[in-house]
């Protein structure tokens, strides 16, 4: 699936008498393993995937934003230099354009209008393909030729510093430099980043989602405390960042750390070891191998780091006992939201039954099942 890039170009023409100069579409993403590393400076693995917010955009003469979002029919705008909290998805795009323009960047006024099929409040980073859509559009209204890596820095300091969600850099990082076919690995320390080849199509395995219908916003949960909580580890350990953290180091303070925080470290040195032994995995084709670290994942977020719930194990306790499942896990922050699973293709629609329709039976919610390719990141075009 894809947003419908001619109804929206349509749609700008509609709602503002001429026609768009430029469409910037960015995607959704799905993390394949590497869960709650990013903000401990450590290594993640994710994929954007063909869900997609789009932007269609025009420069105007003043320094006025007004946004359109084709999808719900609302509105706003607001003054470049001006830049006011409105505690709505307006502040995604308002957060853009003050990071841009606090990083010292001059912007025109412009005329947007916004359409996107990323589920909402599943964990496959909406908020991330807005912020990155937004800052490839207003960026080349107003004549600026940005790296792909320095929208995506900015797009993540927007929601950080504008909308006040702590997320690290994984999700605007994958929605702007992601390649088609392939994995980003990324150092979240250093940003360094690296496409690895997915081996999914020759082994015939598809990526597919299943969005648990548990909503989770960042904001509302325990994800801050995560944080701090790994930030206090550290600071026991007497490490930079957990990223320093090894086996060997927990062991010794085994005995001075509460067992909560000895299991949060557990998690992240865990984890971090297990991203670069699917990396190795996928650059050797073994899925297998990929598949049961994907597992080992969910069980350390479940026990060590406790960010699970009922329904994300029950979907992944049936999706290990399918046929033509190599491996399945929670992705994003957790606390409700999707699992990510590889299913052989021959058994996709006996997945729908075991899994799926099995857990809608026992939960009564509505859940969702998104096959997904992965696609390249950021585009911005001229029309």
């Amino acid at each position: 699936m894809s947003v419908d890039t001619g109804r929206l170009l349509s749609e700008f023409a509609s709602a503002f008498g001429r026609p768009a100069d430029v469409l910037s579409v960015a995607p959704g993403r799905v993390n394949l393993i590497g869960e709650h590393t990013d903000y401990n400076e450590g290594f993640v693995l994710p994929v954007a995937i063909d869900r997609t917010v789009a932007v269609a955009a025009a420069a105007r003469d003043d320094r006025t934003v007004t946004v359109r979002s084709a999808d719900y029919g609302e509105c706003d705008e607001f003054s470049l230099g001006a830049v006011r909290h409105k505690e709505s998805w307006r502040d995604y795009v308002r957060g853009v354009a003050w990071a841009l323009e606090d990083e010292g960047h001059e912007l025109r006024g412009a005329d947007l209008v916004i359409s996107g099929d990323v589920p909402q409040g599943a964990g496959l980073s909406s908020s991330a393909a807005i912020e990155v859509a937004v800052g490839g559009a207003v960026a080349r209204v107003s004549g600026l030729d940005l790296p792909l890596q320095e929208i995506a820095c900015l797009a993540r300091r927007a929601e950080n510093e504008f909308v006040h969600v702590p997320c690290g850099i994984m999700d605007q990082f994958a929605s702007a430099v992601s390649r088609a076919d392939h994995a980003l690995l990324i150092d979240c320390r250093t940003e360094v980043y690296e496409h690895i080849p997915l081996p999914f199509g020759e082994a015939d395995v598809m990526i597919v989602i299943v969005d648990s219908k548990v909503p989770r916003r960042l904001a509302d949960t325990p994800y801050a405390q995560r944080q701090l909580e790994c930030k206090d580890a550290a600071q026991r350990l007497g490490v930079e960042s957990l990223r320093d953290a090894d086996m060997r180091l927990l062991q010794s303070h085994r005995n001075e750390l509460p067992r909560d925080l000895y299991r949060r470290v557990r998690h992240v040195i865990s984890e971090d070891a297990r991203v670069l032994a699917a990396a190795e995995a996928l650059l050797a084709a073994d899925v297998r191998r990929f598949g049961a670290l994907m597992c080992e994942s969910h069980d350390s977020l479940r026990d060590d780091f406790e960010v699970s719930c009922a329904e994300l194990d029950l979907l992944v306790d049936l999706a290990s006992r399918a046929n033509g499942v190599p491996g399945a896990r929670l992705t994003g922050a957790g606390f409700g939201g999707c699992t990510v699973n590889l299913v052989r293709a021959d058994a996709i629609d006996a997945f729908s039954e075991q899994v799926v329709a099995r857990y809608r039976n026992e939960t009564g919610l509505p859940a969702e099942m998104y096959v997904c390719r992965a696609v390249d990141g950021l585009r911005v075009t001229h029309v």
